[in-house]
């Protein structure tokens, strides 16, 4: 699983300057070593078990509940953080996001790699002195599922290699998601300069500790993330719901988890980071949500100061004991429903109820990527207070849930949600309304807005180069792709959300747009590409609403702008932004994309 680091970084404050800390003071020596059979994180010489936190809550509250350290997936905001861990007397284990293997990064690609290894280098510069640094974590989640590519593993040493070279003061760890497959042998066989084994763990965290032990784990490991199972890791119920457990389940799940995976093994568990230290939709806007996005807690902090500090928290948080529905979970378009809630409140304070229902995608991102929230249906709840409610299901068909969110006078909420199904067809949601011009690439562009995951044809004689510097049309960098197969064709599209041929709710509402722009040129000239958009058929359910195309497109070694008129075009939903295919002319084509947008 997991998110990317530039989507879930922590709120921090402005960034700042180490006020706190004289210039001529030396930055705490950080390390590794093993005690009678025991090892141990030593900060300045004295033993540092990590109790810490991933995700956007508050550094503030992290540090009043016993809590020390925070770990982020992403330096591109590493100073303020730093400075903020700092301020509050944290550390911070600094993530440097690395290419996925299942976001398309070819961990043989020289050039990328060249890339990668100087933004690591120029990092671990930038920071390596800063106080409040804990701990270098090149990367998450970057392996195949198996954990089968060599190339990964030894790029990940090299990289770990040169980072001890330039800082020797702070340890370097990698993160895996899970310990399946070949991950734990190829990690100890091909990575000797990494220190730290990072694990992403959930519903398998409270056996962690045992299980990496008989993988043959002797590297010291960190959970670096832990929690509910996630979707794929559990079945769907006959609506085809995932069920999620209260939050009051999930605070006994995470006791269990930590227990498991962390108490028990000390001689191997250097401390953990707990996930998701903040709110974020993923499956739902409370799976993995440690508190609401008004900020309030949930149960699971509660436990958490329990288990760093080994006090319970002086004004503890609702629970909720049942949320049940009253009749069938699979309804008619229209239909009433009642449910009925037991919740209470172990000190006893007034509690308040707010009830909502969600419309449930039912298919969602994959690792931990960016979901949109769900729409909400205000007008569906005839009525409810602290014992149920009652509720008149929407005309449309498809997958609902229905909340209850219980909070007290002190911060403190508990939540649950029923799904429930209404009979018909659904309707396919628009695209997410965005303003325009809508960059699709350019050099600027911080977060991708459609992906270039979905490959095609004879994908292997396909090389893609994201960053090229060979004569951009503008900025530093440009898009380069190779195809060099003999025969065949191939071609990639950028799609939302990513890897998605349909099958997935996502994509883009760009109606008023009146062409897609975009720059080219070949490598030599009279190379002859076809370039789309809108290529999802309407016999899947998430189609894109319109297509266009500009075929058999010779271009010149110049660059040239192109674009594709779609004024008349039905713009509410394009899950394929645009594309690239080619057929090969029995020699390598080689040819350059930049500024690609809707305007």
């Amino acid at each position: 699983m997991r998110l990317p680091s530039h989507f879930f970084l922590f709120l921090t404050l402005a960034p700042l300057l180490f006020d706190h800390m004289p210039a001529s003071a030396a930055p705490p020596n950080v390390s590794v070593d093993q005690d009678s059979g025991r090892f141990r994180l030593l900060r300045d010489g004295e033993p540092y078990f990590v109790k810490g936190a991933g995700g956007n809550g508050s550094p503030e509250l992290l540090a009043a509940a016993g809590g020390n350290s925070i770990r982020t997936w992403g330096d591109e905001k590493l100073a303020g953080e730093l400075a903020t861990a700092q301020k509050f007397g944290l550390t911070i284990t600094a993530g440097i996001w690395l290419g996925q293997v299942r976001q398309g990064f070819n961990w043989n690609d020289t050039r990328s790699l060249a890339r990668q290894t100087e933004h690591v280098r120029a990092t671990v510069e930038k920071y390596k002195d800063s106080p409040a640094l804990l701990i270098w974590s090149l990367g998450n989640e970057m392996e195949d599922p198996a954990g089968k590519n060599v190339a990964v593993w030894t790029g990940i040493n090299d990289l770990a290699k040169m980072v001890k070279q330039i800082d020797p003061h702070h340890p370097t760890m990698t993160v895996i998601a899970e310990i399946g497959g070949e991950k734990v042998a190829n990690i100890h066989r091909y990575c000797p300069d990494i220190d730290i084994i990072g694990i992403n763990s959930y519903g398998g965290a409270a056996s962690l500790g045992d299980r990496y032990k008989k993988a043959g784990g002797t590297k010291p490991y960190l959970v670096t993330e832990f929690g509910p199972a996630g979707i794929w890791e559990i079945g769907k119920n006959p609506i085809g719901s995932y069920v999620e457990p209260t939050s009051t389940e999930k605070a006994a799940i995470y006791r269990r988890a930590y227990q498991g995976a962390i108490a028990a093994h000390p001689e191997l568990c250097l401390g953990s980071y707990v996930f998701l230290w903040g709110q974020k939709q993923e499956a739902t806007s409370t799976w993995f949500s440690l508190f609401l996005a008004d900020h309030t807690r949930l149960g699971i902090v509660d436990t958490m100061q329990e288990l760093w500090s080994g006090k319970a928290p002086a004004n503890r948080c609702p629970t909720i004991a049942s949320l049940k529905l009253e009749g069938p979970d699979r309804l008619e378009p229209g239909a009433s429903v009642k449910v009925s809630l037991e919740a209470a409140d172990p000190d006893n304070d007034p509690l308040t109820v707010t009830w909502e229902l969600q419309g449930d995608p039912e298919q969602y991102r994959l690792g931990g990527d960016r979901e949109d929230a769900p729409p909400t249906f205000p007008e569906a709840i005839v009525r409810g207070d602290l014992h149920g409610a009652e509720l008149r299901m929407p005309n449309t068909g498809g997958l609902y849930r229905i909340f209850a969110t219980v909070r007290d006078n002190h911060g403190g909420g508990a939540v649950a949600n029923i799904p429930v199904r209404v009979n018909g067809a659904s309707q396919a949601a628009p695209g997410k309304k965005v303003p325009l011009p809508f960059v699709v690439y350019d050099e600027a562009q911080r977060s991708p807005s459609y992906f270039p995951s979905g490959w095609m044809g004879d994908s292997k004689s396909i090389k893609a180069d994201p960053a090229c510097a060979d004569n951009p049309h503008s900025g530093k960098t440009c898009l380069r792709f190779d195809f060099t197969a003999p025969k065949g064709w191939g071609g990639i599209v950028w799609q939302n959300p990513d890897s998605d041929w349909g099958d997935r709710a996502g994509g883009y509402d760009l109606t008023g747009a009146k062409k897609l722009t975009f720059w080219a040129r070949g490598e030599k000239g009279d190379e002859v590409v076809s370039f789309k958009f809108g290529i999802i058929s309407r016999n899947k359910r998430f189609c894109d609403t319109g297509s266009g195309k500009l075929e058999n497109v010779k271009l010149t070694p110049e660059w040239r702008e192109y674009s594709i008129d779609v004024t008349g075009h039905d713009l509410t939903r394009i899950k394929t932004g645009f594309s690239w295919s080619l057929s090969s002319p029995g020699q390598p084509v080689t040819f350059y994309l930049d500024d690609i947008r809707w305007e």
